[in-house]
């Protein structure tokens, strides 16, 4: 198999960085939390915004520096999974050609159906791979109108997704 960056961007609680981790396991791809990133920065005063900053400040600020990872990881020849809520949807638009024979976007969406039947499941397992501390519960409209968004954006861009409908499941095949 050939070197690749394997980005995997979904909603809050979708299980990116469970899949990042299976990744990890089954392949020894290293993967890198967008959201460690944000929190080193954070706490390390090189930026002004705050774990509570909104999405859309935070995402240009951090896509900038994650898509020049990214760039590096392919020009010397590794393996990498890059996971979070912070890759946009137009991410492919920062790569040339060359680039994005070597990346490919996944982005794991809940079903209205899934949450609607299995919202308590979501909660439960909100933090099954990273166990945080305080931001607690799952905002049940929030998550489904982001998802839909997510749903939407991916169809019309022609991205590729994993809808969890029925069984949960975020194995990725390479």
């Amino acid at each position: 198999k050939r070197e690749m960056v394997v980005l995997i961007g979904g909603s809050s609680h979708t299980g990116k960085t469970l899949a990042a981790q299976k990744l990890l396991e089954r392949y020894h791809y290293p993967y890198l939390c967008i959201d460690h990133l944000k929190m080193g920065l954070i706490r390390s005063g090189v930026c002004g915004l705050s774990p509570e900053s909104p999405d859309r400040e935070l995402t240009p600020y951090l896509w900038g520096v994650v898509k020049e990872i990214v760039k590096t990881a392919v020009e010397n020849g590794q393996n990498l999974v890059v996971e979070g809520c912070y890759i946009p949807f137009d991410w492919e638009e920062d790569f040339e050609p060359a680039y994005l024979a070597q990346i490919r976007y996944i982005c794991l969406i809940f079903s209205a159906r899934y949450l609607e039947e299995r919202f308590s499941e979501v909660e439960r397992y909100a933090n099954v791979i990273e166990k945080r501390k305080g931001g607690g519960a799952c905002a049940r409209q929030a998550l489904l109108r982001e998802n839909l968004r997510n749903l939407e954006q991916c169809r019309t861009r022609g991205l590729e997704y994993r809808l969890i409908d029925g069984e949960y499941s975020v194995e990725i095949e390479l």
